[in-house]
């Protein structure tokens, strides 16, 4: 526990791009990246490695990033950001991603920065499963944890942010739901999705074929109807939450295609969506002003639907 406590706070002070963030915060005039920087301590609490499901003989643990403001007996509820790591769902673990908490706290949400089954613990749907499980989480910690259900933004890349479309978008009480079944209707005010997979099956064969999407689903019996019920672009219909994707058009790893085909479906279903283009970006991996540009209109997108949390305030 303590180990982790320590890599976030190198992760925190660590952070070089911190100042582009800052600059588009809102924060005060002359308020610097390093004063923010230095303060995070003061206006955020860190409760690492907490346990939200075991499955496969394996504890799945998430770690959450609070305002000191939703702490006490009785925390005040705050919009929370659910974040799911990339990595083809073979790879990729949630301490490697710590820093992507690092923005959404910028802009005061409450963070669950969570694990989930890769798929030499469990192939497909574990993942998808898991995720499903986290936000179950969420909604039965919600108290003790002062997290707002009524406005969950979930995001993850690559395939974190399949697994966010999936988490998001999946129809109440779906097969996918039997890990932890619960009364909730499981709910996401919005969908964050960094370069997400929305047509598993695409690779799985032919031109688009992905080695990682092979392993994933490997050599299940109904592994095309499985990919089939484990694509988002199957889940596009009227009533979603709104959708915001960023991808650059020359991604070598994740078909660009799959954001403009879910664009495209979601606009005609009349879902609130809107795809940002990284021209020329690759697979993640920006440079600091196409990060700068992205953030920019995840905050303007949050702000249009009326998700952003009230300003963190610090307290000496």
């Amino acid at each position: 526990m303590k180990r982790h406590l320590l890599l976030v706070v190198v992760l925190l002070l660590s952070l070089v791009g911190v100042s582009v963030l800052a600059q588009n915060s809102g924060q005060a005039a002359g308020t610097s990246a390093r004063t923010w920087v230095s303060q995070i301590t003061a206006a955020y609490r860190v409760v690492p490695e907490v346990t939200y499901l075991t499955a496969s003989n394996t504890e799945l643990k998430l770690d959450l990033y609070l305002p000191r403001t939703a702490a006490g007996p009785t925390p005040t509820p705050n919009p929370t950001v659910i974040f799911i790591h990339g990595g083809g769902w073979t790879g990729g673990n949630r301490v490697g991603s710590s820093l992507n908490a690092l923005p959404y706290m910028e802009m005061g949400f409450s963070v669950v920065n969570m694990s989930y089954r890769l798929a030499r613990v469990a192939l497909a749907p574990a993942a998808v499963e898991d995720s499903r499980c986290a936000l179950r989480f969420v909604y039965r910690n919600a108290k003790e944890y002062g997290f707002d259900t009524s406005k969950i933004i979930v995001t993850g890349q690559s395939a974190g942010g399949h697994l966010a479309l999936t988490t998001g978008m999946l129809p109440p009480n779906s097969d996918f739901d039997r890990e932890c079944f619960g009364a909730d209707e499981l709910k996401v005010a919005a969908i964050v999705n960094w370069y997400g997979i929305t047509d598993v099956a695409d690779l799985l064969d032919g031109p688009n074929k992905r080695t990682y999407a092979v392993q994933w689903l490997s050599s299940l019996p109904n592994r095309g109807e499985l990919a089939r019920q484990l694509s988002p672009l199957t889940y596009v219909r009227a009533g979603l939450p709104p959708i915001l994707s960023i991808q650059g058009d020359a991604d070598p790893t994740v078909p660009y295609a799959h954001n403009t085909r879910l664009r495209d479906a979601l606009t005609k279903a009349g879902v609130a969506n809107e795809l940002f283009t990284i021209p020329a970006g690759g697979h993640g991996n920006f440079k600091p002003a196409e990060y700068q540009r992205a953030y920019a209109a995840v905050r303007a997108f949050l702000t249009k639907h009326n998700l952003m949390p009230a300003a963190v305030t610090v307290t000496n």
